[in-house]
Parts: structure tokens; C-alpha cells; sequence
């Protein structure tokens, strides 16, 4: 069953363009959706949240509709930035949230609350953003959803805060009913805790793959200019110049080094896999 699925998605304004996004998300993972900025993450969080209404094509969330009172339920979403007013406090968010949410469980708010060193009774303003962006997430899970929408709620925090919430994540799909998908320009998260990538360039899906199968085939080929001259295009999937190599993205390593014995193939990183799909390919 998949927890999102999504078909011809376009949504355009100015100069920008979501362009036929098509792309589903399995139950049960964590996928990360990747990309430079400006390639539609934010855009299309907030379209899959019911945030921005879509120009044309089709979404599916755990099988019904985003506008649907009874999914939006089951959906925990969470933005780069809280939306919280700074002079609530945590005690208060938490009322207000159950009177929103039929399923909030307030012993479990209060649980994340402590876990994470949260005060109850400080306004929210005069929290770290650390702290700020803490409450945002176990505000979210807190009414026990089965699918969470997160976009870019590790960035601009230091190691410890987005490790510990890396770790949440990785607890919440324990639970093989839930899913997340979060958007994120922080490569080492997405490569520790997803099992599926996505990656959109200029507001187009360029590739989706399921995490350690992709990291494991592909590899990059450093090699001199007389090396590369050798190469057929069917070798490589991409290649760029460096200043004072050639690189090649292939998408079979182990068929490479057979056919190729006497050049070098390393591992490839999700940060090169990104760069090498949305940097223009040489002539």
C-alpha cells in the first residue's frame, strides 16, 4: 500500500513550476525528498499538506484525499518554521491542540515534553530555535498520526538537536503503519535514516530509488582526460570536469571495474548523487 501517491502534479507561479510530478511513497518507510533550492521541495510539501491548492494533477494520502477531515487526522506536518505565536507556551499549544485533534494524547505531549527538556510553562519566543522546532515535531505526533510531512525541520540546527530527532523518526516508523516523508538539503540525514530517495531538479522528479541499492550499484569514476576520451557515453550516466580530473557517475560500479580494470571507481556519497543530476553535464 503506498501512504502517498501522487500523479501529473503541476503547480506554477512566476518563473516557477512544479512540472508532472508523478511519485508514491510506500507504508511503512522514511523518504527523503532531495533537491537544489528552488527545485519544488517546499512547494510540494505543502501541496501533498493541503496548504497550496495544486494547478492540476492528482494526490492520494493514505488512500483518500488531502482535503478530507478524516485523513488530515492521520497527518502530522510540520514546516522549516513552528507557526506558533512566540507568546503561547508549550501547557498552552497543548490545549489547544486537543481540542483540534479527537486523537491527541496529552500523557504522550507531556512524555516528549520532558524526554526533550521542553518547559512547559516558557513562552515559546523565548525558546532556542533547537527547542522552537522540537516542540513543532512532538506537537505533530503527539495526536499519534500515521503519516508525517516535514519540510526541512533540521536545518540550521546543531548535530545533537537533529540527532535527536533523526532518532524520533526513526522510532515513530517502528510502527510499520507509519510513514514520513520530509524534504531536507542536509545529505548525511537523508543517507542515515532514509529508505527511499526522491530527487527533483527544476521542479521535475530526475530520480526515486530506494536509498541502499542506489548507493550501493552506483559509484564514480575519477580518471584523466586521455582516460575519459575512451569512454563510451553508455558507460556513464553523467561526467564533469574538475580542475584537474574528469568525473564520471556510473550506474553499475561492479560492471564498470569489469569492463574498466585499470580505472578506480569509489563509492558515491547522496551529496555527489545530487550534484551530479543537477549540474549540467559537459559537452
Amino acid at each position: 500500500m503506498d501512504s502517498i501517491y501522487v500523479k501529473d502534479l503541476c503547480k506554477s507561479w512566476g518563473s516557477f513550476a512544479l512540472d508532472h510530478l508523478s511519485f508514491h511513497v510506500p507504508q511503512g518507510c522514511i523518504v527523503g525528498l532531495m533537491g537544489e533550492n528552488g527545485a519544488g521541495k517546499s512547494t510540494t510539501i505543502r501541496l501533498l499538506a493541503d496548504a497550496l491548492t495544486p494547478d492540476a494533477g492528482e494526490i492520494r494520502l493514505l488512500g483518500g484525499s488531502p482535503q478530507d477531515p478524516a485523513i488530515k487526522e492521520q497527518l502530522g506536518v510540520v514546516f522549516d518554521e513552528t507557526g506558533f505565536h512566540h507568546v503561547f507556551t508549550p501547557k498552552r499549544i497543548g490545549k489547544m491542540l486537543s481540542g483540534i485533534y479527537r486523537t491527541w494524547d496529552e500523557a504522550l505531549f507531556q512524555s516528549y515534553l520532558e524526554r526533550f527538556h521542553i518547559p512547559s510553562e516558557k513562552a515559546i519566543g523565548s525558546l532556542s530555535k533547537g527547542t522552537r522546532q522540537k516542540l513543532a515535531i512532538v506537537s505533530a505526533l503527539a495526536h499519534r498520526p500515521k503519516l508525517l510531512l516535514l519540510d526541512e525541520v533540521t536545518a540550521g540546527l546543531d548535530p545533537v538537536v537533529r540527532g535527536e530527532l533523526l532518532d524520533l523518526f526513526l522510532e515513530f516508523i517502528q510502527d510499520e503503519t507509519h510513514t514520513i516523508l520530509f524534504s531536507s538539503h542536509i545529505s548525511s540525514d537523508v543517507e542515515r535514516i532514509a529508505d527511499y530517495v526522491i530527487l527533483l531538479h527544476r521542479g521535475k522528479v530526475v530520480l526515486q530509488a530506494q536509498k541502499d541499492a542506489l548507493l550501493y550499484d552506483c559509484g564514480i569514476v575519477r580518471c584523466s582526460r586521455a582516460d575519459f576520451a575512451q569512454l563510451s557515453p553508455d558507460d556513464y550516466l553523467f561526467a564533469r570536469q574538475t580542475n584537474t580530473a574528469m568525473e564520471c557517475l556510473v550506474a553499475d560500479k561492479a560492471a564498470f571495474r569489469r569492463s574498466h580494470d585499470h580505472l578506480l571507481v569509489d563509492r558515491v556519497t547522496l551529496e555527489e548523487l545530487l550534484l551530479f543530476y543537477t549540474k549540467e553535464e559537459i559537452s
